[in-house]
């Protein structure tokens, strides 16, 4: 318990992260606000020096992003899962995938969908081609800048944070990727300083979305007529209202809140979508999307690489459209990444890879068409309407639903769309700045989510109405070109430590012993048909375990090797375990614990088994200290149980005396503190 005032309440946030993080946020978000104009143009010259001179790094390291995925994906490393060899996903497939949609880009579906390709299309990159040419590249730009190269982004930072979170027993959170170059100081001072940056970058980020999200939803709320004109404290109504229904989902928890409304209004968006595409032009629009698709693909390389070196006129489109949009995703990375790191325990690399990647862009291509090609059908049937009020981008989706049938109906869907996206996005990004303030922690206290929630609605009010969201928003476009530097460190340690992890968990055990040799198969036999008790597993502790420990520990100790015995219970459940320590390195662990697990119905009501009169059913199971799970030792006898803890204990010496695996057996515990 923490001492004083409303401290009094539980916490977990780390003062070393969060004091030093709310002084910087304080400092920028006062600037802002105090003096927005002078703020923005000292920060809109840096972006535009940094555009022009770097632009190729936010290229090839993006590029290098996807590439470095594919390969990973396609190799024998993709088996590796993010957890346990054995564990199951914590989340269901589809829930799964709702709240990847939720966290990456849901609300800039809404708003871009029409706006891009209009924008494109007003404003064409090539203004000399025919109008054919001038639409194809339209809806090519818009899927470039929405397709597979965004989720690469994301992709690259979660799955660091997932493999050694999960993997390594880390803290999820974005120290921990740099665990193979810092080791034991990522809980020291370098850790810290990583911690507090990603802080400041998700808070920033967060607030400068709320904020232009709020004002999508104020447009939208005016085209439907619930509001008249330009309000201030409508804004500010809008901001409270979803935030506060944001915080609300947030103290019920990630797995229940954000998933419930992650489902709903992923189930919404595709009502919305085949709404359009079915009373729309259906036959343009699919005809569109198989050539949208083979377009995409036949430029994908050409577009990856693209930097205009060659085309110094096309450098402004350039640096305002694709250098915008990695520079804005580099800067989300942080946010999106760490949370579908949080979630995505339990999967394999290779399929985390695939629909992290391929899922969310498929789905974003078809968006883009039924809505992009439905704008520019739409905008030639009404001579060029939508075209015309290309930058009221905020205003083109209602603009384009009033043309279809049950308008009035299709806005207010599309504004609760919209609504949910702003909450789910906050509703995430509450949680992110929970764990990473937290070091990684997965549960906290309602009220940091309520201080969390309360601190982004007021800098998302006082930026709105001081000018300074927008000079806010360019400082963290800035940030994303050293970041992009990072994370493509990030890369090259998360192959190293999959390296590592695949020798280390491939190497195969000794085969100079074996388990059994066939003596005392009847009361093996009496075993195999029943199923264990509680009390057997206590008695296999206290008569086998203990006693071939204790033997260890004493030949051990004639060697000169120190060995100790620990023995207890765990939630009730008895464990014993013998232990070498190894000074820096990980300690070598042969534990025996008690694994329960349910019998079928069938299987006890069976005739043919009568022994099994039970549906619980209770083994002993070893466990070592580099997190494997072991197997059953439920029919070994003292003399077996010794050889198979020597077995292990030879694998162990094998390992430690291979210095390429002292990455994975440093003892991370004992340098923590």
């Amino acid at each position: 318990m923490s001492k004083g005032g409303f401290l009094l309440y539980r916490t977990n946030l780390q003062k070393n992260i969060v004091i030093p993080s709310l002084i910087i946020i304080a400092s920028v978000a006062l600037g802002c606000i105090v003096v927005p104009e002078g703020a923005k143009a000292v920060l809109t010259f840096l972006k535009q020096e940094l555009f022009n001179s770097f632009s190729w790094i936010y290229i090839l390291s993006v590029a290098f992003f996807f590439l470095f995925l594919v390969v990973l994906c396609l190799g024998k490393l993709g088996d590796i899962r993010l957890g346990d060899d054995d564990e199951e996903p914590e989340y269901s497939f589809f829930s799964w995938l709702c709240m990847l949609f939720s966290a990456g880009m849901g609300i800039g579906l809404m708003y871009f969908g029409v706006a891009e390709p209009i924008s494109h299309l007003s404003a064409p990159l090539h203004s000399m081609a025919s109008p054919v040419v001038q639409t194809k590249e339209a809806m090519l730009n818009t899927l470039f800048h929405w397709g597979i190269h965004a989720w690469a982004i994301y992709g690259i930072i979660g799955l660091s944070l997932a493999y050694f979170g999960f993997r390594y027993r880390l803290p999820v959170t974005i120290r921990s990727g740099f665990y193979p170059l810092l080791k034991h100081r990522i809980y020291s001072t370098p850790g810290t300083i990583i911690d507090i940056l990603a802080l400041c970058a998700t808070i920033f980020g967060l607030t400068t979305t709320l904020g232009f999200g709020a004002m999508q939803l104020h447009a939208g709320l005016r085209e439907v007529g619930a509001l008249s004109g330009v309000s201030f404290q409508s804004l500010i109504f809008i901001i409270l209202l979803s935030i506060g229904a944001a915080v609300l989902s947030s103290i019920s928890g990630v797995g229940k809140g954000l998933r419930y409304l992650s489902q709903g209004n992923l189930i919404l968006s595709i009502a919305l979508m085949l709404f359009v595409l079915l009373t729309g032009p259906t036959v343009y629009i699919l005809a569109a999307f198989t050539e949208n698709i083979g377009y995409y693909l036949t430029h994908i390389v050409e577009l990856s690489f693209r930097t205009f070196a060659y085309e110094s006129t096309k450098e402004e489109w350039f640096t305002s459209w694709t250098i915008m949009y990695w520079a804005w995703w580099i800067s989300w990375a942080p946010f999106v990444g760490l949370f579908i790191a949080k979630i995505s325990r339990g999967r394999t690399i290779r399929e985390f890879v695939v629909c992290v990647l391929l899922i969310p862009t498929v789905f974003n291509l078809l968006w883009m068409t039924v809505f992009g090609n439905g704008a520019i059908w739409m905008d030639a049937q009404t001579a060029g309407m939508l075209t015309q009020a290309a930058a009221e981008t905020d205003r083109l989706l209602f603009l384009f639903l009033n043309q279809l049938p049950l308008p009035a109906i299709t806005s207010l869907i599309a504004i609760l769309v919209i609504a949910i996206f702003f909450i789910t996005s906050a509703d995430s990004g509450i949680f992110v700045i929970n764990s990473i303030a937290s070091q990684g922690k997965s549960t906290f206290p309602k009220w940091q989510s309520i201080l969390w929630g309360s601190m982004l609605a007021v800098l998302a009010i006082g930026l709105l109405y001081s000018g300074g969201l927008e000079a806010l928003q360019t400082m963290t476009v800035i940030m994303a070109l050293p970041f992009s530097l990072i994370m493509v460190v990030m890369a090259f340690y998360l192959l190293r430590g999959l390296w590592v992890d695949d020798s280390y968990f491939s190497r195969n055990l000794s085969k100079s012993t074996a388990y059994w040799d066939g003596k005392h198969w009847q009361a093996r036999l009496k075993k195999v048909v029943s199923t264990g008790k509680l009390e057997d597993v206590r008695a296999f502790l206290r008569d086998v375990a203990a006693p071939a420990f204790e033997e260890l520990q004493a030949e051990f100790a004639k060697n000169g090797i120190a060995a100790q015995i620990r023995s207890g219970e765990e939630d009730g459940l008895p464990y014993c375990e013998l232990i070498v320590e190894s000074g820096r390195l990980r300690d070598f662990l042969y534990g025996v614990g008690c694994k329960e697990h349910a019998v079928s119905k069938m299987v006890v009501s069976s005739d043919l088994l009568p022994k099994m009169d039970t549906v619980d059913d209770f083994e002993p199971v070893c466990y070592f200290a580099d997190g494997r799970r072991g197997y059953s030792l439920k029919y070994m006898r003292r003399e077996e149980l010794l050889t198979d803890v020597l077995r292990q204990y030879e694998r162990y010496i094998r390992m430690i005396a291979n210095s390429k695996h002292n990455l994975y057996l440093f003892d991370k515990k004992n340098e923590e503190t």
